[in-house]
Order: C-alpha cells, then sequence, then structure tokens
C-alpha cells in the first residue's frame, strides 16, 4: 500500500492561538492510520512574502523565494490537504489567503478537507468562504468538515478532544478524504491534469 501524502496546513499566525493544539490534535488522529503519512505547515512557522510580483511573473527577491521553498513543495508533493482554521470576522485569517494565493497548481485535482474552530459557529462560515477559493484552484472540497464549538474548552492538557464526538467527526472525515485522495491520485497518475 502506498500511504497518502497528507499536508495539514495549520491557518493561525495570531500570538496566543489555538491552532497549534487543534492542528497537533488532527495530525495524531491521520498518524494512526496505516494509509497517510502527515507534513504539518504552520503558517506562523513558515511565514509567506506578502507582496506578489506581477500577474505570471516568479518573485524576484531572494528572500520571497527563500520563504515559498520553505512551503510550496511541500504543497506540491502533497495528495491531500487538511486546512486547519480559525473563524475571525465570520471568514479565515488573512495568512491562510495568502497561503493558498501563492499557489495554484499545488491545489489541482487534490482534495481538501477542513477542520474549524470558533465561537457559537465552530467556524463553519470560513470553511464556506474557503470552499468557494479551493473550487477556483481546482481543488475538490471535502463534504464532511469538523467544526469546534467553543473551542477553548474542547481540548484538555494533553491536548485531546475533551468530546468523544469530535474524535467521531476527525474519523469520518479522514475516511472521506483518503477515499477522495487515492481516487484523485490515481486518477492523477493515469492522466495529469490540465487546468
Amino acid at each position: 500500500m502506498n500511504p497518502l501524502r497528507l499536508a495539514v496546513v495549520q491557518g493561525s499566525t495570531r500570538d496566543g492561538r489555538l491552532g497549534p493544539v487543534v492542528a497537533d490534535w488532527v495530525v495524531s488522529h491521520a498518524a494512526a492510520r496505516s494509509d497517510m503519512t502527515t507534513d504539518l505547515i504552520d503558517l506562523a512557522e513558515t511565514p509567506l512574502p506578502t507582496v506578489f510580483p506581477q500577474l505570471g511573473q516568479a518573485p524576484a527577491a531572494e528572500e520571497d523565494r527563500r520563504l515559498l521553498g520553505a512551503v510550496s513543495p511541500r504543497l506540491a508533493a502533497a495528495d491531500a490537504f487538511v486546512v486547519v482554521t480559525p473563524e475571525y470576522n465570520r471568514s479565515y485569517p488573512a495568512s491562510l489567503k495568502n497561503a493558498i494565493d501563492w499557489h495554484n497548481k499545488e491545489w489541482h485535482a487534490k482534495p481538501v478537507a477542513f477542520v474549524a474552530y470558533g465561537g457559537f459557529s465552530a467556524g463553519l462560515r470560513a470553511v464556506e468562504h474557503l470552499r468557494g477559493v479551493f473550487a477556483e484552484l481546482h481543488a475538490v472540497t471535502i463534504r464532511e468538515a469538523v467544526g469546534l464549538q467553543g473551542v477553548w474548552g474542547q481540548f484538555g492538557p494533553d491536548g485531546r478532544a475533551t468530546d468523544p464526538a469530535a474524535d467521531t467527526a476527525a474519523k469520518s472525515m479522514l475516511d472521506q478524504l483518503a477515499w477522495w485522495g487515492e481516487a484523485l491520485r490515481d486518477a492523477r497518475a493515469k492522466k495529469p491534469y490540465g487546468a
């Protein structure tokens, strides 16, 4: 069996963020599976440039190329993605949009699942915004998403979810992601995707 290469993209860069706890929880679920390997991409640890070159041009600055070099090959190598996002002002953080927009073909014909968190809405408004963005990038978004409502009380000191329903939702999401990941990987191997 050839395990799927799963990239978990942790989108929050805010001081005091809970994103790493949520992302580590996702990684622990994926790591327990034999059909996936994981690569955690924390956007606070791998910052990307915020000034884009002219459309169709490569970044001119060496520092921009270095920053992209820490993320772009990892996204390109992935067979599937889990995007971990908080909800800020009824949407997702600018750091995540920036990382998405720096890339294009890296997302093509690959599945994307979401783990969102926040207050009352459990981050699901952020997910709904992201679905349209990824559709534009020729990615397939997974229906099953994990939404963590009142996230500050959802994890114990050990980083484990306090509600078993969250673990059940994560398994369901990863099962669906694995199906799409394998199907799309096979399809890309048979015929390269051309957008």
